[in-house]
């Protein structure tokens, strides 16, 4: 039977899943096509380079093992990789690498243009931008003979070395960095950042921006939001200065505008911006953009404009996962050089978890609460907090909860558990439950021994004191309670 390049793709894809976990598969592997197999050689379509040099990177063993075994030992991998045409109005062109030792060129070569002179006069410059008061009073600025600075509008605390990578950020936060290296020469150019709201878009963009300055010291960068841009534009437009306005922009080498799709049914405001993203992507500068969806679902956004945000490489920032939230929480508490409990930093991620803005601000307050009210940061503190960040707290975690997980993870009953059974099996899930109990309840010892057949509290203290010993002495034990700790967590907050 004779193989067309969809089935042994399909093969690959096969072995692939269960070498990757779920988030690289999606990322990097969903998105390739197959396009035709030719003499033992796959040809598969990506959608820029910064893609194939990642899966080069990366994946090419994995690649190279699964191409041998669909192919054979003479199985070559090729890629096609799609690019951009910025010379004509098709959105896109083809070009073809080989996946051997070879280096992929350029996939656009960048257009430049030459300015003799910038017109800039003091009324036009959008306010809070300029920094140089002798560039102001000078009404030409000629490029290369004096260099006009501009204030950035970037928080300087927003840096790559504050911000966590995961699964759910790894290639906006490579892309981003990949940029800082080369702004505005890579295939993509513009990089566009999506996803809800809080995920850290606003940290990373204006991060490539510190990284740019830090880099490249001639290079002028700016940071505006959509809602100031477009007030910018009003202002211009009442003061009849907008090719003024047009022309401070062209200064810029790395635009980020904040939250684009605010631009939305604004014919105007998107007509100027149209202009300064052509002039700017031309000359070879680099644009950066941030959405709180991709470009495809843009609403109110004109089709040309859509076209052009295609042209890159978007970037999807999705909510990060519970390891993530620790990560990026432990952190933050570095940061500020406090200290909190572990049992306080898994509440926290667990009860919060699609907004990392969110997750910062919990800790913030619950640091401020402690210092001002002289409490210490307990799991108690923690819960008054948490309340005023989620508009519905997960269910509490109750003793027969507890006993219900434990008793399916020994293949027990309930029942058993509450009763004078001594077998080693039934002890050891008892003792194990009534540990649980008090470490992830609020629930007094009494009320605990009341819920395992009436036992004395001094019973339940000597549970918990067994229990702590076994962790201490038999790592599998330790890592049972462990796993049981974060099933109860997380199976409650899924119900």
């Amino acid at each position: 039977m004779v193989k067309d390049c969809y089935a042994v793709w399909e093969g690959c894809l096969q072995t692939i899943r269960k070498t990757v976990n779920a988030q690289s598969y999606k990322t990097w592997f969903e998105p390739i096509k197959p396009v035709r197999l030719d003499n033992n050689a796959l040809t598969i379509q990506v959608p820029n380079k910064f893609f194939y040099e990642w899966l080069e990177e990366h994946f090419v063993a994995l690649l190279k093992t699964t191409i041998r075994k669909e192919l054979g030992e003479k199985g070559r991998l090729e890629y096609q990789i799609l690019v951009p045409d910025n010379t004509k109005s098709s959105d896109a062109m083809r070009h073809t690498q080989t996946a051997a030792p070879r280096t992929p060129a350029p996939a656009v070569q960048p257009m430049t243009t030459t300015a003799t002179s910038t017109a800039i006069q003091p009324d036009l410059v959008p306010q809070g931008m300029m920094t140089d008061t002798e560039s102001i009073k000078n009404p030409f600025v000629i490029p290369g003979i004096r260099k006009v600075r501009i204030d950035p509008q970037i928080n300087p605390n927003y840096k790559f070395s504050n911000y966590i990578e995961g699964d759910c950020n790894r290639l906006a936060r490579s892309a981003g960095l990949a940029v800082t290296k080369r702004p505005g020469q890579t295939s993509f150019n513009p990089l566009v950042l999506f996803g809800e709201t809080g995920l850290g878009k606003t940290h990373l963009a204006q991060a490539i921006g510190n990284e740019v300055l830090q880099n490249f010291s001639d290079k002028i960068v700016l940071y505006v939001s959509s809602e100031k841009f477009t007030n910018q534009i009003i202002h211009a437009i009442k003061n009849n200065s907008v090719n003024e306005f047009v022309n401070f922009y062209q200064l810029v080498d790395v635009l980020i505008v904040d939250d684009i799709q605010f631009l939305a049914n604004k014919l105007k405001t998107q007509e100027i911006f149209f202009h300064i993203f052509n002039q700017l992507h031309q000359s070879g500068r680099q644009i950066i953009l941030t959405s709180d969806r991709p470009p495809k679902s843009m609403e109110g956004i004109e089709d040309r404009l859509i076209s052009r945000f295609k042209w890159g490489l978007s970037a999807d920032l999705q909510a990060p996962d519970l390891e993530t939230r620790m990560a990026i929480l432990e952190d933050k508490t570095m940061r500020e050089g406090v200290e909190i409990p572990p049992n306080v930093s898994e509440f926290i991620c667990y009860n919060i978890k699609n907004n990392i803005r969110e997750l910062e601000g919990a800790l913030i307050s619950l640091i401020a609460q402690s210092s001002l009210n002289n409490r210490d940061i307990d799991l108690e503190l923690a819960k008054e907090v948490v309340k005023n960040f989620v508009s519905e707290m997960n269910k509490e975690i109750t003793v027969e909860y507890i006993q219900q997980l434990v008793a399916d993870h020994f293949k027990v009953d309930v029942g058993t558990l509450q009763g004078k059974n001594r077998k080693r099996t039934t002890v050891l899930a008892r003792q194990l439950s009534m540990y649980l109990a008090k470490n992830l309840t609020d629930r007094s010892l009494k009320a605990i021994g009341d819920n395992f057949g009436g036992r004395d509290h001094s019973t339940v203290i000597y549970s918990c004191r067994t229990v702590q010993e076994m962790i201490k002495s038999d790592p599998y034990f330790k890592d049972t309670v462990s796993d049981l700790e974060k099933k109860i967590r997380m199976t409650l907050n899924e119900r």
